[in-house]
């Protein structure tokens, strides 16, 4: 999808490669990708992140930041220069001390020459500081730095950081975050997990956050600007903190009704899938005009416009479970989508049981009914649906019929069960479709390659016999709309336009 550009910088850097002694001759730079097909120059190769420390300074006004970003590391090889994703201008680079040469290369990646070279297994500290106006930087034609009248917030899939921070820029390397920000007094700043302190002096007010589990660069989230902060703790003992932009006009209301309601859904989702994974949960609403709602890792991005036609608890559940499927366990690479969407969706019919608006099998026959055979939504593979169709409509819907395919193979007693153990299988960590596939095979004591293959892997409509349900309609049967359909399609409808920009 994209080509290796190599700029004069670049050559500069392999000429300082010459002067490295010869017992070092092994030593070669790492990848610029980390391996994802999807997205070949995506993350880094050569590196492990543990923890980025991000100390920031922001004027709304003007949309500058200056930043400096100290990365804990440590080599995978022999390192002789490594990258980082970054877009923002750079004004110096240390590794382990030591003043090192970068350059910029492609349209995103920052090149880094350490003055000695790395070995293999060696622990790395990387300081970076920069500075810039994120609206003004693009890659690949887009920019996810999202303005605000008071404010900007960095949310987007599946790219964001490389607005804000420079980092290894793929969900497979996952890290820890403290995040401080220093804005004008009377704005604030948000991220993800808690709040360690907030100090304020000559007019601007620092803002501290903590994510203590790891986390994915694209679930890490920043807003500033002038919000209505809430804070609570759910029954189950979760603390939430929410925040709402003072501006959202008439979707204020709307808004609050539904993401109030985050402890309480926090606490039910618990049943389903164990207790919840981070040291907080909440979302926030900003005075976005973008139209998706992100899983920003226990701080949730919405967008006022998904509460435009009143409150919509359905997208709080969708982006919630994510905190499950998808933050705390999250894919290998970016094909195992399913297990984010697929889960999140199927959570959202959960819900629907629940409130009385349509049983899990009434929207399981409803989406199956509503596309024929010749319908192009059967002709994408949940199960790797290539980068164009990563956030298409059939990632979420038959998604969500593949699950309950897979609940009607196994019984109620195994699914659940499978539901509840995979995060704790996999907690903190990554895994993929296949991964998933073992595991459910493992819980329910049944072969399931055939299940898989039909519902996630066939590019084609399945036979109503696949989902080993009887109310599973024939061709040409019209299926009454449940009640929670609307809102549940609105909850990924609005995602994928985000992702898809």
């Amino acid at each position: 999808m994209h080509r290796r550009i190599i700029a004069p910088g670049v050559l500069a850097a392999a000429s300082l490669l010459l002067a490295i002694p010869a017992s070092a001759a092994s030593y070669s730079p790492g990848a610029p990708g980390i391996g994802d097909p999807y997205y070949p120059y995506y993350g880094n190769g050569g590196y492990d992140v543990s923890h980025y420390d991000l100390r920031l300074r922001y004027q709304p006004k003007t949309d500058e930041l200056q930043g400096t970003a100290t990365i804990l590391a440590k080599t995978t090889q022999d390192l002789s220069s490594f990258d980082l994703d970054f877009l923002l201008d750079v004004s110096e680079v240390r590794v382990n001390g030591a003043k090192a040469a970068f350059t910029h290369s492609q349209q995103h990646e920052l090149v880094i020459t350490p003055k000695t070279p790395l070995a293999k297994g060696t622990p790395v500290t990387v300081v970076v500081r920069y500075s810039g106006v994120p609206s003004t930087k693009s890659a690949y034609g887009f920019n996810t730095w999202h303005r605000t009248p008071d404010g900007a917030v960095a949310a987007d899939e599946p790219e964001a950081a490389w607005w804000w921070f420079p980092s290894n820029d793929h969900p497979s390397d996952k890290a820890t975050y403290d995040v401080s920000v220093a804005v004008p007094d009377g704005t604030q700043a948000i991220s993800n997990g808690t709040l360690q302190s907030t100090a304020s002096q000559r007019g601007w007010t620092r803002y501290s956050w903590r994510q203590n589990k790891p986390q994915a660069t694209y679930l890490s989230t920043l807003a500033i600007g002038k919000f209505d902060i809430t804070t609570s703790t759910s029954e189950g003992g979760v603390p939430v903190v929410n925040a709402y932009s003072k501006d959202l006009g008439d979707n204020d209301g709307a808004a609050r009704a539904s993401v109030e309601r985050t402890g309480e859904i926090v606490d039910w989702l618990s049943d389903y899938f164990g207790p919840y994974p981070f040291s907080s949960a909440g979302g926030y609403v900003p005075n976005t005009t973008t139209g998706y709602a992100l899983e920003t890792q226990s701080r949730v991005y919405y967008s006022p416009k998904q509460f435009a036609k009143g409150s919509n608890v359905s997208v709080v559940v969708h982006e919630l479970a994510h905190q499950w499927y998808g933050d705390d366990v999250s894919l290998k690479k970016w094909k195992d989508i399913w297990l984010n969407e697929g889960f999140a969706t199927y959570a959202q019919w959960l819900w629907s049981e629940h409130e009385g608006e349509g049983t899990t099998q009434e929207l399981a026959d409803y989406v199956y009914a509503s596309h024929p055979a010749d319908d192009p939504f059967w002709t994408v593979e949940p199960g790797d649906p290539g980068a164009d169709k990563q956030f298409d409509d059939a990632v979420y819907d038959r998604g969500a019929l593949a699950i309950q395919a897979l609940r009607k193979e196994v019984g109620d007693d195994a699914f659940f069960a499978i539901l509840k153990g995979w995060p704790k299988e996999h907690a903190y960590g990554n895994a993929s479709v296949a991964d998933f596939q073992r595991y459910a095979e493992k819980v329910s004591g049944k072969p399931l390659a055939a299940l898989f293959g039909t519902w996630l892997f066939q590019p084609s409509k399945p036979a109503a016999s696949a989902g080993r349900a009887a109310s599973l309609v024939k061709a040409g049967t019209a299926v009454a709309q449940p009640k929670s359909w609307k809102k549940i399609e609105a909850a990924h409808g609005g995602h994928s336009d985000g992702a898809a920009r």
